[in-house]
């Protein structure tokens, strides 16, 4: 597997100076005199020192269950350029009376506290310096066993100031079995469509879920209800637990939002736990409705990825078509080239394409093959621009694979400014794929990749990514998405839910302008042509194309323009707006149009077929009605403030106009002809 499969060899041999191979024969030739813990330690140190969080061994049962952990959480913070250390969290129904969140950690088990965390990160993979920091201070308190042999001490001792005084605490190591996200993505299955398109720190996902589990009662209980009942109680879940169903994704193991109040303005503020989805699409739509309701308080958005350890990595490349005009080139995928992954993509229909490239570098004696997205480029931008206010995302080293592919692309098409909280992020740059992946694609008694004892099992960087743009070519591997500005976390931040740090993101975007783009479409039924109404902010000129035609141009100003759609247009085809701010594109909207059942509907972002029912004289109720069979079926996905109109059964935006009935959101329109 390291010889013929591990993308990062060559790369990792010349960063890191290390020899895996040889260590693993050394490990083989000493094997009789090991004892199993020795055994296990010594694989754990030989995957670890490639610095490649991609690339791991799974420990066996019993371990591969187990989590490690202490009843509180350490995070830091800067008081000018000094490092200190907080207890950030307390496991609920924990209390002490000098213990408590926000004391100041001095020292670990008799060791200085910089220093104990110091050598924690040197037992961590971590790509870079930031990368082994970061996660040297998670793993002071939380340890996965799947990746990490069991602590050695059975209890620690910890130095604190309270109130200006001295104290020590000792606290024992517990354990227990965290249950798996509902929304995890089987890694070992070959038959999920999405399994081979992973790229997710296992470590980072397996703690950022012990965190959630023990410290965020209140998320646990909304994933529970919207797990049980499904899209229809995520509103539910909101009224429960004191929201209203604005306040709750219906992905909540992905997405946290809210209305952020800075010195510098409202901002909608989105926070992505991961990328773990089975369709990456769904990913995006939620997205998408979260968008538009934050767009409704705010001026501007805030995506914070901190922590991100991945998931599916062609989710989280399509999201960014939603945030520009530009078309998204998505990240080239590599393998190395060897005869067993020749054979891999003989044997396996999914990577046909890289077949031609591994087979010519018998003749060119070329290290990788040639470079090809996960997906058809189409797939990225299928959708197109669905958010036109100005975007900053808030990264850290602990951002890794999918989410350093994610803010690579951000940066790669100039989408807008990145905010870091450490000097890199975690620099993951590959496709994982799983021991028993590549045993069920390479089967049989002849395959290298046979069935482990006890559950154990590895994953390995099976592609490596490159990036586009004007960093065209550069592996993401160990170098990473550098930010555009660095903000040091504060005390402050610790304790009141990430107040400087926001307000540092909300001064970047006060300082970009803020666009809008909305359409409205009215079909006049007396000569066939279309209304098609247009508000624009911060556009000084609108195009026009039908089916990929030019079909007009016009100067706007901010506020509302009425454009006509001629009668040849055909009644199917995709109407697209771009708006520029001088020479420069700035905007994108697309419209699909489809006649079908004299239902015409016309819907931003993505084409939905729905038949309508034949009318004599149909009445806005009847077209409310129509609106709400639709998204109970699942084809129309309202947005909030019209999911509440429904409800409350009004009338929405209903107008009447020679028999047509009108219904139209942030996003899209749907317009019924009475028969």
């Amino acid at each position: 597997m390291i010889e013929q499969v591990y993308v990062h060899l060559p790369f990792k041999r010349a960063m890191h100076a290390v020899d895996p191979l040889q260590r693993l024969k050394l490990l083989r030739q000493h094997l009789g005199a090991m004892s199993t813990r020795q055994f296990h330690d010594e694989i754990i140190a030989t995957f670890t020192e490639l610095r490649d969080l991609h690339t791991n061994y799974l420990l066996p049962d019993p371990f591969r269950t187990k989590t490690a952990f202490l009843p509180f959480l350490v995070e830091e913070f800067f008081e000018g350029d000094t490092r200190r250390y907080i207890v950030s969290k307390l496991y609920p129904g924990f209390s002490h009376p000098y213990f408590s969140t926000g004391v100041v950690i001095t020292h670990w088990n008799g060791i200085p506290i910089e220093r104990a965390v110091e050598l924690n990160a040197d037992r961590q993979a971590g790509s870079n310096e930031a990368a082994r920091h970061a996660r040297g201070l998670d793993a002071l308190t939380i340890r996965p066993m799947i990746l990490t042999a069991p602590p050695d001490e059975e209890w620690v001792i910890i130095r604190y100031t309270a109130e200006g005084q001295n104290h020590e605490l000792r606290f024992e190591w517990q354990i227990f079995e965290p249950d798996p996200s509902p929304t995890r993505v089987d890694p070992n299955s070959s038959q999920h469509p999405v399994s081979r398109a992973l790229g997710i720190d296992a470590q980072n996902e397996a703690i950022q879920r012990t965190k959630k589990i023990l410290f965020a009662p209140r998320a646990m209980e909304v994933e529970k209800q919207i797990a049980i009942g499904g899209r229809r109680a995520s509103a539910s879940a909101g009224a429960g637990l004191g929201s209203d169903m604005a306040d709750v994704s219906m992905l909540p193991n992905v997405f946290s939002f809210r209305i952020v109040n800075t010195p510098h303005g409202d901002f909608g503020y989105i926070r992505i736990w991961n990328f773990q989805v089975a369709d990456p699409d769904e990913l995006v739509t939620e997205f998408i409705r979260i968008a538009g309701i934050l767009s409704q308080s705010g001026s501007g958005l805030i995506i914070d990825v901190r922590g991100n350890p991945g998931g599916v990595i062609t989710a989280g490349e399509r999201l960014l078509q939603v945030l520009t005009p530009k078309p998204i080139d998505p990240e080239r995928f590599q393998f190395i080239n060897t005869p067993l992954t020749l054979e891999l993509c003989e044997r396996d229909s999914v990577l046909t394409q890289w077949k031609a490239s591994i087979t010519q570098s018998v003749e060119t004696a070329t290290t990788y093959s040639d470079g090809f997205p996960l997906d058809p480029v189409e797939a990225y931008n299928r959708l197109g621009q669905s958010y036109y206010g100005p975007v900053v995302i808030i990264t850290d080293a602990l951002c890794y694979s999918t989410t350093d592919i994610f803010a690579a692309g951000f940066q790669d098409h100039g989408i807008g400014p990145i905010l870091g909280t450490s000097a890199n992020t975690g620099a993951g740059g590959a496709n994982v794929w799983t021991h028993e992946l590549l045993r069920q694609v390479l089967p049989g008694r002849t395959s290298p990749f046979q069935s482990l004892p006890k559950n154990a099992s590895f994953r390995v960087a099976l592609r490596r990514s490159t990036r586009v743009g004007a960093k065209s070519g550069t592996p993401v591997e160990d170098l990473g998405t550098v930010p555009d500005y660095l903000h040091l976390m504060t005390k402050n931040d610790l304790l009141n839910q990430n107040e400087d740090l926001i307000a540092r993101a909300a001064h970047l975007l006060a300082g970009l302008p803020s666009r809008a783009l909305s359409v409205v479409l009215s079909p006049r039924p007396g000569n066939g042509t279309i209304s098609v109404s247009v508000t624009t902010k911060n556009i000084s000129r609108l195009d026009l194309f039908l089916n990929e035609r030019p079909l007009l141009t016009r100067d706007v100003s901010d506020g509302t323009t009425t454009l006509t759609l001629p009668a040849s247009y055909s009644g199917v085809g995709r109407l697209e707006l771009h708006g520029y701010d001088g020479r420069q594109l700035v905007a994108v909207k697309r419209i699909v149009l489809e006649d079908q059942g004299h239902l015409l509907h016309a819907k931003a972002d993505e084409m939905v077929a729905a038949d309508a029912p034949k009318r004599q004289n149909a009445r806005p109720q009847e077209v409310h009605d129509l609106l709400t069979k639709l998204h109970d079926q699942g084809v129309v996905n309202l947005d909030s403030p019209m999911r509440s109109a429904l409800d409350q059964a009004r009338t929405l935006r209903l107008s009447e106009d020679e028999g047509w009935y009108i219904a139209g959101g942030s996003s899209w329109a749907i317009v019924v002809k009475g028969q």
